[in-house]
């Protein structure tokens, strides 16, 4: 599959935005902040390594595979550094799975020097229906062999995966291509050698979704705005496959003016309704204007075109609470309701981390943080209790 930049005359007007005025109501939502994390929930996953976002192998309709008791799941990973922040520019995707005994590490997904960027950012993964052929779309970052830049492209790539005895084998990669191209348009080319008063434009993390009422094939990613030099111009961009080649479609959502990033979209059908998820993080609201907690966001709307409308009236699902506002982040929203993150800055006490490398390193968990399910009533979402692995590996 080839990318293509595709061009059309998108109306703009029928993008969902998220408003201010949803936003600025947040605070009426007491119930919507998440127990606060303390040491004996902080276990690392992997020796002397940091894992932060997750996402794990699904089927198609979005539920996730479940073989010999486990759940798979690739994090990204690197070497447990001074200063957390520069994990980011040595990114591996990892797998690991979950069953009842816990957590156990399956090792690096790609062979050194295999993606064509510098560090391997976020994505999805996708089971085809012949229980064998895995697709992982992915986020490369920078260039390989070149100096770092913040850089975004969409690859996908194609493997084969057998499980025995619940230790999976996977292998078999094809060539990575990339997916769908900024058109610099309604998409702004993330293309960036140093970020812009903190910030990065964004085109990453892709997210596949299968519609069931047509089964048509997209992918949503992290966009910015093309059309505006708004710099909190966040969208959640849209691609869809079209004879074989993804092209892109408009937004699906819009928070120029008030976000600048929209993390790690991904849509869960529940209940004859979609369910659009995000992660963001208080510095990413537009400064002079409302703003919510790093913490689990979404829309919901009766078809995937939308309109889309802010669940429980302002968008927020569950944030960190106003003790801990670091403690967690980046949460992916199961086919089955269950919510997995993992730990940021937790216990820091109401130090700044921008106090030092040595105190974040100190407190940055990097591992996973704990669990929940969340409860759906139609344009309603709260969290509910804390989970534990089942039997099945959930």
């Amino acid at each position: 599959m080839n990318a293509v930049n595709f061009r059309t005359d998108f109306n703009m007007d029928a993008v969902s935005r998220w408003r201010p005025e949803q936003v600025a109501a947040i605070p009426m939502q007491a119930d919507a902040s998440l127990p606060v994390i303390v040491e004996r929930d902080v276990v690392p996953l992997l020796t002397g390594h940091v894992v932060w976002d997750m996402w794990p192998i699904a089927h198609e309709d979005g539920s996730t595979l479940i073989a010999d008791g486990r759940s798979f799941w690739f994090f990204l990973t690197a070497p447990r550094l001074p200063d957390p922040d520069l994990r980011h520019d040595m990114a591996r995707i990892r797998l690991f799975s979950r069953g009842s005994d816990g957590w156990l590490d399956h090792g690096n997904t790609f062979p050194n020097g295999f993606t064509p960027g510098s560090r391997e950012w976020s994505g999805s993964a996708v089971l085809g229906s012949d229980g064998a052929t895995l697709t992982m779309y992915f986020t490369a970052a920078g260039r390989a062999g070149r100096e770092r830049t913040f850089e975004q492209r969409l690859f996908e790539t194609r493997g084969l995966l057998r499980i025995e005895d619940g230790h999976p084998h996977l292998g078999g990669w094809t060539e990575p291509v990339e997916s769908v191209v900024a058109d610099g348009a309604c998409y702004a080319r993330a293309d960036q050698r140093e970020p812009d008063f903190g910030l990065i434009r964004g085109f990453r993390d892709p997210g596949y979704f299968r519609d069931p009422a047509d089964a048509s094939e997209h992918l949503l990613f992290t966009g910015s705005a093309g059309w505006t030099d708004e710099p909190y111009g966040g969208v959640i961009g849209l691609a869809t496959r079209i004879d074989g080649c993804w092209k892109l479609q408009r937004p699906l959502l819009s928070a120029v003016g008030v976000n600048a990033e929209l993390e790690r979209p991904h849509v869960v059908f529940h209940a004859n309704r979609y369910y659009l998820f995000w992660s963001t993080q208080r510095s990413r609201f537009a400064p002079g204007g409302p703003s919510g907690p790093n913490g689990l966001y979404a829309m919901v709307a009766d078809q995937l075109e939308g309109p889309w409308r802010p669940v429980n009236g302002t968008g927020l699902v569950a944030g960190n609470p106003a003790s801990k506002p670091q403690q967690a982040y980046c949460w992916w929203v199961t086919g089955e309701l269950d919510v997995i993150s993992f730990i940021d800055r937790w216990g820091m006490e109401g130090c700044d981390a921008l106090s030092g490398p040595a105190l974040a390193s100190g407190q940055f968990g990097g591992t996973v943080a704990p669990s929940f399910r969340i409860l759906i009533s139609g344009d309603q979402i709260h969290a509910a209790s804390e989970t534990e692995p089942d039997e099945n590996g959930g």
